[in-house]
């Protein structure tokens, strides 16, 4: 049986969570609020089904489950020395566009979210907005409105905890949570999740992996949080010795004077000649390895 060539109880239980992608919501409840002693029943069911409609020739399932591997090969990737590294910035140096994402944050407040959208849409200009549970559940139109407009949606945890202190089916509620909100609103399933305070640990990115997500950190944070000013912002991005091909830059929605700094913050990437896109755009999907600080690299 297929399940006998899963070596380790981890990764089939990565397995089964990719699985769980292509099931209805109430399946997926169902499954992460499991015992992990029930779960291991469920997964040699599974995986034997499924290993059955392969040799019946059940043609949607061949491309699900090399998506399947995909995320295993994935998992394993991202340890380096031991650890797991969630994507800080990713190798383009071989690439002839010069490319970097601007993402928000949204964990409180959106009184500023439409002005930074006009601003973005302004300069043609998409990023991606990691998205906390709460903020889902106090501002939902806004979620759709930056959905409308052609932005990434990102999974940035229901309460904001530190998630490295939680155990493995509190993470994935946490993930779940936010993810099932989202797809009600929008009909979008996400699957970039970056962990709240740049908080994680091993087991943290083996989760996120496993449930079909791209645990996403970055290489330069603006600050913007503590309120420095327009031009403290600015002169962190733009100047930062980090500011190179495949550079993720943090920001946040709600933050004084973000949507301020914006427009100048755009035009200051800009003239240095690179062209800024969502992270879905930047970061490698399939066959790549992390280095040491957290480069994605290709293989």
């Amino acid at each position: 049986p297929v399940h006998n060539n899963i070596p380790s109880p981890l990764i089939r239980e990565i397995y089964m969570n990719q699985l769980m992608r292509y099931a209805s919501d109430g399946i997926k409840k169902t499954w992460y609020k499991m015992p992990q002693g029930v779960r291991a029943t469920w997964i040699m069911f599974a995986v034997t089904a499924v290993s059955l409609q392969w040799c019946l020739g059940g043609g949607g399932s061949n491309e699900k489950m090399v998506s399947s591997a995909n995320v295993i090969s994935d998992a394993k990737n991202s340890t380096i020395n031991g650890k797991d590294l969630p994507i800080y910035c990713v190798d383009r140096q071989n690439d002839a566009s010069k490319q970097v994402s601007l993402s928000f944050d949204a964990a409180w407040g959106a009184d500023d979210t439409i002005r930074i959208l006009d601003t973005l849409d302004k300069y043609n200009v998409k990023v991606t907005f990691f998205m906390t549970g709460g903020w889902v559940n106090d501002y939902p139109d806004m979620v759709k409105e930056i959905y409308a407009r052609g932005h990434d949606l990102g999974n940035h945890s229901e309460n904001h905890k530190q998630m490295s202190k939680l155990s493995e089916a509190q993470n994935q509620e946490e993930i779940m949570k936010v993810h099932d909100k989202v797809k009600e609103l929008t009909g979008y399933d996400m699957f970039l999740f970056r962990p709240p305070y740049g908080d994680y640990d091993s087991e943290l990115i083996k989760t996120v992996y496993g449930m079909n997500y791209y645990p996403i950190q970055w290489s330069i944070d603006s600050l913007d949080w503590k309120d420095y000013g327009v031009d403290s912002i600015i002169k962190r991005v733009v100047e930062s010795k980090y500011l190179d091909n495949g550079a993720i830059i943090l920001c946040h929605n709600g933050a004084k004077y973000t949507a301020e700094a914006l427009g100048s913050l755009i035009g200051g990437i800009q003239a240095k000649g690179y062209e800024l896109v969502p992270i879905s755009q930047l970061i490698i999907r399939d066959d790549f390895h992390m280095d040491t600080t957290g480069k994605q690299i290709a293989d």
